[in-house]
């Protein structure tokens, strides 16, 4: 009986937990239905736009960084603080003589309170202000070029992952058929050992290759499998999703290449991280005037009124009080910096050196990108080259394998020069589509540079 009571009562707890958890997991799996099972390159680009977490962290700095301007602009605005004090008081007071003269004393309690409201508001102060809405103002931009830049670089990561997965795939057809081959060789080569036309060796040898070949394969799976887990990873999609992505009709599409310098001048007009080092510069100059108002007088205007009343005063009501204590206050506060103990002069030469390091970085960061622009334009002439070398390579080493299995077949050629001729061809074949997918690659990187946008 108490083993079945157990069972009863883990049955309750099972069911309950299924009942919370169950519409978890529904939530969960509709998330994961809403996904596509196949991904172009312009859905992996709209959902990274959307669903990355490095991207959405910047976004939500750039509404913090227009917060700090809307604070910025409000300081201008006079401000207004309310005071309201309510005691209750309790003491010894004498109220009158008593009999043969003595002082009777009394114990009061009564309330009392003060009620006051003031308002402050800067006149001028260097032009500190309107410097710091300017300064908040570029900010603000910068935070929008940041995620400008992380869009970018999310764009060439993903394009990259892409066009890798589309290599290996492509990669695996292509051995796939050559394992075929292999299979149907060492099938023949069987056959022909069965009745005494080749010796053991030879079919030894194509049974060798035939492993060699499925070995390749393993390894082109495997590759295939690794890029599909980065390019998930950049989405940051959950781990037990599956997916395939669309292979394009077309690859290599243009084959203009733009000059170097004209590429560099258009980057520069561009690219965010420039814009976002020239905004730089002058967010540090607008700090130094900010510190040389350090030097300036304030002049602050306020005005504030107040009354109080105590209810253990007697002559007078409380209301008639709070009328008879009604006070009001207006006037102006000039603050003169005489002496600050180098604060001033201090923040005014490190805000020169601040402006000194921007300069340097935005001249780095423009050295960076001309850099790795013309680093850019280099492989694609390399890719180019080689892609142009490898279709030639290709050509000719699958006319040579054609060429050998036929003779082959008939016994004009033995297997030693055949299988050479066979790796010869795997060798070229693999060359070729590594330098096609590079060349598409690197022509999108670079014309990406430009402003173009990636397309398949």
């Amino acid at each position: 009986m108490m083993f079945l009571s157990r069972q009863l009562t883990w049955s309750v707890i099972i069911s309950l937990c299924t009942l919370f958890i169950s519409p978890v997991l529904q939530a969960q799996d509709s998330l994961y239905n809403n996904l596509p099972r196949e991904w172009s390159l312009q859905d992996c680009f709209d959902y990274a736009m959307k669903a990355n977490i490095q991207l959405n962290s910047l976004r939500l700095s750039r509404l913090s960084s227009e917060q700090d301007l809307l604070l910025s602009k409000a300081a201008r605005q006079p401000n207004l603080n309310a005071t309201f004090s309510q005691n209750l008081n309790g003491g010894k007071s004498i109220n009158a003589l008593g009999t043969g003269g003595a002082t009777v004393v009394d114990y009061q309690i009564y309330s009392s309170g003060n009620y006051s409201a003031s308002s402050n508001v800067t006149l001028f102060q260097g032009g500190y202000l309107n410097y710091d809405i300017k300064q908040k103002n570029l900010s603000y931009q910068v935070a929008g070029l940041n995620i400008a830049q992380q869009v970018n670089d999310l764009t060439v990561l993903i394009t990259q992952a892409y066009l890798n997965i589309l290599l290996a795939r492509e990669n695996i057809v292509y051995l796939k058929d050559v394992v075929a081959t292999s299979e149907s060789q060492v099938k023949q080569a069987q056959d022909q050992y069965n009745v005494g036309s080749i010796a053991l060796v030879a079919l030894v040898q194509l049974q060798a290759q035939l492993a060699n070949d499925r070995y390749l394969l393993t390894t082109g799976q495997t590759q295939y499998r690794q890029y599909k887990l980065t390019l998930k990873q950049i989405l940051q999609l959950p781990s037990s999703y599956d997916f395939n992505i669309v292979e394009p009709d077309t690859l290599i599409t243009n084959t203009h290449l733009k000059a170097l310098q004209e590429v560099q001048d258009s980057a520069m007009a561009i690219r965010p991280e420039i814009k976002s080092g020239e905004l730089g510069i002058e967010i540090a100059e607008l700090d130094l005037a900010k510190a040389k108002t350090g030097y300036l007088p304030t002049l602050t205007a306020g005005a504030s009124v107040g009354a109080s009343a105590s209810g253990g005063n007697k002559s007078y009501t409380y209301f008639k009080q709070l009328d008879n204590n009604f006070y009001q206050q207006i006037g102006l506060t000039l603050s003169v910096p005489i002496f600050t103990r180098r604060v001033v002069r201090t923040n005014v030469e490190k805000a020169k050196i601040n402006i000194d390091q921007s300069k340097l970085l935005l001249q780095d960061t423009k050295t960076t990108l001309n850099q790795t622009i013309e680093q850019a334009y280099i492989n694609v002439l390399n890719a180019q080259a080689q892609y142009d070398a490898a279709v030639e390579q290709l050509k000719y080493a699958e006319e040579g394998y054609r060429i050998g299995g036929e003779q082959l077949k008939i016994g004009a050629t033995n297997l030693v020069n055949f299988l050479q001729q066979k790796n010869l061809y795997i060798q070229a074949l693999q060359s070729y589509i590594q330098a096609k997918y590079n060349t598409a690659l690197n022509m999108r990187i670079y014309d990406f540079y430009m402003g173009i946008p990636v397309k398949l």
